[in-house]
């Protein structure tokens, strides 16, 4: 599939009805536009299976409690609905995003009680969300922005606004020729990309920043336990900039990485390595229901 994302064949599941992919629109007062009351969700269909839907579901459902936004709908429906998208839309790989949002109603201010929620759920082809790093591994800058305190926004909810600070750090990174960046937190530690968790290769152990003040991703926590029953001593912890310097690989996990290698962070330089490459391939084989079990 090509072309702008809002002109495009297919349908897009809204509010319990499908509609037309051109059709699918809000009004230019929505509230998400204005004050970003909106989160989402980003899953990968396999071969007729999204790889831990239940998990991203209840994850959505989790995030509008964090934004103080009522379920417009059970996840039971949210399940059925994902599934009725897929079919309709003729996709058996693809990707899926659901949106849950505050519309446009007797609310435009700070407060939005009163205005309606809605739920949409789109599905698309995407392919390697890094292109050819998969291969080679993936040029990340350092971005000058920084992950900030849970005292200051709900960072464990995935949410649309807690990403504007990742939309500016991507764009920096990719105009110096880079595929993305990695950011610190608030207190100066690695955190994560701007849409996936680090891990990094010492030995042999596998060090992962502590997820205390960003989202701790699905695939991230899938490739933790992975590591965990092939025996890689995991350690999850506060890892300083420095230290990247003694790292000798690392990769990024997310819905949309998937896993993908990093060649290099800044001045950091890692090598795709063995386990990296291992890794990555025994998830694949795990999302398509061809890794033999432990």
């Amino acid at each position: 599939m090509a072309g702008a994302y809002d002109d495009r064949d297919g349908f897009i599941w809204v509010d319990g009805a499908f509609v037309p992919w051109r059709d699918a629109k809000v009004h230019v007062l929505t509230h998400a536009l204005h004050y970003a009351s909106s989160v989402f969700e980003g899953e990968r269909c396999y071969e007729g299976n999204i790889f831990k839907s239940r998990e991203h579901t209840e994850r959505l459902l989790k995030s509008c409690d964090y934004l103080d936004i009522p379920h417009p709908f059970t996840a039971d429906e949210i399940e059925a609905a994902k599934v009725a998208t897929l079919a309709k839309n003729g996709f058996t790989d693809a990707y899926v995003r659901p949106v849950i949002w505050r519309g446009s109603g007797p609310d435009m201010g700070v407060a939005s009680s009163r205005n309606p929620v809605h739920l949409a759920i789109a599905v698309w082809e995407w392919g390697a969300y890094y292109g050819d790093a998969k291969m080679k591994g993936a040029k990340l800058d350092i971005s000058a922005w920084k992950r900030p305190s849970p005292e200051t926004i709900p960072s464990f909810a995935k949410a649309a606004g807690l990403y504007m600070i990742c939309t500016m750090s991507k764009h920096a990174a990719e105009a110096k020729g880079c595929s993305d960046a990695l950011m610190m937190d608030y207190r100066g530690y690695v955190a994560e990309a701007t849409g996936a968790n680090v891990f990094f290769v010492k030995g042999e152990e596998v060090h992962t920043p502590k997820p205390d003040c960003f989202l701790n991703g699905i695939t991230r926590q899938t490739v933790v336990q992975m590591l965990k029953e092939r025996g890689v001593k995991v350690v999850e912890r506060h890892i300083e900039p420095a230290e990247m310097e003694g790292f000798e690989q690392c990769w990024l996990t997310g819905t949309a990485a998937e896993v993908t290698p990093v060649g290099s962070i800044g001045d950091y330089s890692f090598e795709v390595g063995a386990l990296t490459r291992s890794i990555a391939g025994d998830y694949e084989k795990l999302v398509r229901g061809r890794l033999a079990a432990a």
